[in-house]
This record gives C-alpha cells, sequence and structure tokens, in this order.
C-alpha cells in the first residue's frame, strides 16, 4: 500500500492562514465538521495548525460551526 504524502507538506507550507477559507472549507465535511486526518491524509503536525485555522475562522465569522438545513 502506498502511502500518501501531507497536502501540506507536499507543497511546503509551514502556516494555515485563518482567512483562506476556500482551502479551510475542502477540510470540512458537509455538517462543517472538522475532517479526521485518516481520511483527509494531514500529518499531525498541519492537522493541528489547520484545526486552529479553522476553529479561529469560525470565531471570526469567516466559517460557519454548523450547517444548517
Amino acid at each position: 500500500m502506498k502511502e500518501s504524502q501531507c497536502f501540506f507538506c507536499s507543497q511546503d507550507v509551514m502556516e494555515i492562514d485563518y482567512k483562506d477559507t476556500d482551502l479551510l472549507r475542502s477540510f470540512t465535511s458537509g455538517q462543517c465538521k472538522i475532517i479526521d486526518p485518516r481520511y483527509s491524509g494531514i500529518c499531525a503536525r498541519h492537522q493541528r495548525l489547520l484545526a486552529r485555522a479553522i476553529k479561529r475562522s469560525r470565531i471570526l465569522g469567516l466559517l460557519p460551526f454548523v450547517r444548517l438545513q
């Protein structure tokens, strides 16, 4: 089985910007939950940075906390 490399590691990303909502939305589910790193393929370091950026973006109102029907 081939191991896939982390999306952020492959692009040499050191910081994840909380204002980049298009990128952050690609790592959230349809219900606006943060996707598990087992499914997204992100390493632990970048998963922590991603979660912090998503939470920061939610608090500032750039991303929703939950998806309303």
